[in-house]
């Protein structure tokens, strides 16, 4: 089963940090919240960070955070096995995106619920 970390997972349904928790797991991948204020996000286990993921290797990691959250991150997403790191509205920079490149990571800019071939506007 497909794995994807979505950083910012949210437990508001109208944010698409839980839109996306919502589309992915519908589509089959295996979900990991990531989140330091939430415990449990739609009935999921969440993380206070990536680095607190037991898994080490995921298909994608999804960022529905400020650049600057994503800035203090990306390093965590460098430390594990990411085939794809998608900046969704809102989360990317051009910073942002040249260090995630600079640390080696395939950098997408858009959006990852479209990607997967579901609407935001389902949920």
């Amino acid at each position: 089963m497909p794995a994807v970390a979505i950083i910012g997972a949210s437990a508001d349904r109208t944010k698409y940090g839980n839109k996306a928790l919502r589309a992915y797991r519908r589509m089959g991948y295996e979900v990991y919240p990531v989140n330091p204020k939430e415990p449990i996000i739609e009935g999921e286990k969440a993380y206070p960070s990536l680095d607190a993921v037991p898994r080490n290797d995921f298909e994608r990691v999804t960022f529905y955070v400020p650049p600057a959250v994503g800035l203090a991150i990306i390093e965590q997403v460098a430390r594990k096995h990411v085939d794809e790191v998608w900046l969704n509205p809102g989360a990317e920079s051009p910073e942002l995106e040249a260090k995630g490149r600079e640390l080696g990571l395939n950098i997408i800019v858009g959006c990852s619920i479209l990607a997967v071939g579901v609407s935001p506007a389902e949920f």
